[in-house]
């Protein structure tokens, strides 16, 4: 009764985007139960296919955007809304396409680059929603489109170790910080080319050619004032990041094989 009287509006970590986390997590939770003792195969065709339906949804999310006039008024100082300017290849969404081509090819260093980046890029996504998806109803298109899309995001991310299919090691980081750093240059090289061709002038995926006001990029750019280069300390915080998660996985395997022994 309290969510409708507020008109479902969304807000990070409010009780609306709490309880809707949690509907996703459960998603997560009860799909994992379910693909328990089903082959590799399956488990990466469910992961594959619900890649694929949160890409056709988020092409069809984009299309309601385009016609959004609010949105547009609310973002007409950053040019309104570009085609240019939506293509999934933000540091989150840029993994409904390379989760598909991870699984299919088995290729651990795009998996694990996935795994990492991906649901943190959500979250963050998420926790810091750009101008026009905070504060609005959640039954607006574009807030279902944005939650729905980074939420989905975040739980394929982790599917990819709760089914099975990957699990980190500590031998893969520096092969996932080099597919890091490969994935973001050839990203600032788009930007540039999107600039360069005028198709949109204000390419910046991965925020790798401006900070558009991020807190921490702006005391990185401070220390770096140069492009795609002031996104390098940004390592200094997401290298622990990942040797904390993958410790536990770490210490798991080595008990499990002494009991083996």
């Amino acid at each position: 009764m309290q969510l409708l009287s507020e008109g479902w509006i969304l807000r990070p970590l409010n009780a609306l985007f709490l309880l809707v986390f949690g509907l996703f997590l459960l998603l997560l939770v009860f799909s994992s139960l379910l693909l328990r003792g089903k082959s590799e195969k399956t488990k990466s065709a469910v992961l594959v296919a619900a890649c694929l339906l949160t890409l056709i949804g988020f092409v069809f999310y984009k299309a309601f955007l385009s016609r959004d006039s609010s949105y547009n008024e609310i973002t007409a100082n950053m040019g309104g809304f570009n085609w240019w300017g939506e293509l999934p290849l933000q540091l989150c969404n840029i993994n409904m396409l390379l989760i598909p081509v991870a699984v299919l090819k088995k290729n651990r260093a795009m998996m694990s680059f996935s795994f990492f980046v991906g649901p943190l890029g959500a979250l963050m996504a998420l926790i810091m929603p750009g101008n026009g998806f905070d504060g609005y109803s959640l039954l607006l298109p574009r807030m279902l489109g944005y939650y729905g899309t980074h939420f989905m995001i975040f739980i394929e991310g982790l599917a990819l170790a709760c089914f099975g299919l990957y699990r980190p090691r500590l031998r893969d980081l520096p092969r996932t910080v080099l597919t890091i750093l490969l994935i973001s240059l050839t990203v600032f090289v788009i930007d540039l080319l999107l600039r360069w061709s005028g198709l949109h002038p204000k390419a910046n995926y991965f925020f790798a050619v401006e900070t558009e006001g991020n807190f921490l990029l702006e005391r990185f750019h401070r220390l770096l004032p140069y492009p795609y280069l002031f996104l390098m300390p940004s390592l200094l915080i997401l290298l622990p990041y990942m040797l904390l998660v993958t410790l536990p996985f770490e210490l798991a395997d080595r008990v499990r094989r002494k009991k083996d022994q």
